[in-house]
């Protein structure tokens, strides 16, 4: 199991064990109070980098994690109508306190064999499509839609690419910002590139709070940036790819709280605070905000530039500085 803790967790661990062997009272008051700021300190003191190592945890929750605990009869839909069916992608209905909901997301996969068959949450055209199926048939029987986003990317290998995996991308998100029922996402571990995106064009977006949702790998931005992967840790720093950033950019809309110990510990927190914003964002639903227009004028809101006045050219080195007035800056 020691490949499963993270270099910043050790003294936790430590800790943990420590305790479950001390008898004394005393001494287990010092631990407690001990371990208490330990957590305090590691978990308010992250890095990026930090944030992208459990965002990747193994241990982590995974979509049906969520549709297990969260949901009732659900009932999985298979196949895009056109090549096939894509375990990486998860359709279907379910039953969310009495309410029909489609569901939508990707599985990574928890144990070895089923994450190669899940290709590690990484959709091919036909999970797209799969998709695009099952939203389109919400759309028709007026049902909201949730989506559990959870991949590195979409898939990127050759028969991806000559199945169309570009366009079907474009169409997927063309799809979701067209649909006239509201629609929910969740960011649960790794959101990556367009594959994340595809399926979180929503009308409103939560993320866990130590999940990552980015455009790039940091080890890939390192390589194209400075050519150097082991800048990965500087590259996650400066994509901000936690919650905390995106929600202070208005890409997403709430974070899921994790609890003390994190979701690859102890998934119970992060799985409730999942529950709640389900709950709220179907009370909100219930009043008619959400609407194509909303969705779309919500993201062209996002992202900010400024265009730079023209650089005037510079006098030749040889010519005298212009004289200058004196400035008072007293007035600020």
């Amino acid at each position: 199991m020691s490949e499963l803790v993270l270099p910043f967790e050790k003294r936790l661990i430590e800790l943990e064990k420590s305790l479950s062997h001390v008898e004394n009272e005393a001494d287990r008051d010092r631990l407690n109070k001990e371990l208490a700021a330990e957590r305090e300190r590691v978990f308010s003191e992250l890095s990026a980098w930090d944030r992208v190592q459990l965002a990747r945890h193994s241990l982590r929750p995974r979509m049906l994690d969520y549709t297990a605990r969260l949901f009732l009869d659900f009932f999985e839909l298979h196949g895009d109508r056109s090549f096939g069916d894509d375990p990486a992608v998860v359709c279907g209905l379910a039953q969310f306190k009495g309410r029909t909901v489609f569901v939508v997301g990707q599985q990574k996969g928890v144990k070895t064999e089923e994450k190669v068959k899940r290709n590690f949450g990484m959709a091919h055209p036909e999970g797209y499509r799969k998709a695009m199926r099952a939203v389109r048939m919400a759309e028709r029987l007026g049902y909201p839609i949730i989506t559990f986003v959870d991949t590195p990317a979409a898939h990127p290998g050759l028969e991806a690419e000559e199945r169309g995996q570009g366009p079907v991308i474009a169409e997927t998100l063309r799809t979701f910002m067209s649909l006239k029922v509201p629609v929910l996402s969740l960011v649960l571990s790794e959101g990556g590139s367009g594959g994340a995106l595809a399926i979180a064009a929503a009308d409103r977006v939560a993320m866990a709070e130590n999940a990552i949702y980015l455009i790039c790998p940091p080890e890939r931005c390192a390589e194209i940036l400075w050519r150097d992967a082991e800048r990965k840790a500087e590259a996650a720093n400066a994509l901000r790819v936690t919650a905390t950033d995106l929600l202070e950019f208005g890409v997403i809309d709430n974070i899921l709280g994790e609890g003390a110990l994190g979701a690859h510990r102890d998934p119970q927190p992060v799985i409730d605070a999942a529950r709640a914003e389900i709950e709220r964002f179907l009370e909100d639903a219930e009043t008619g905000i959400f609407t194509p227009e909303h969705r779309r004028a919500k993201f062209r809101r996002m992202g900010q530039w400024a265009e730079a006045a023209p650089v005037a050219a510079q006098a030749p080195a040889t010519a005298e500085p212009a004289p200058t007035e004196p400035v008072d800056n007293a007035g600020g």
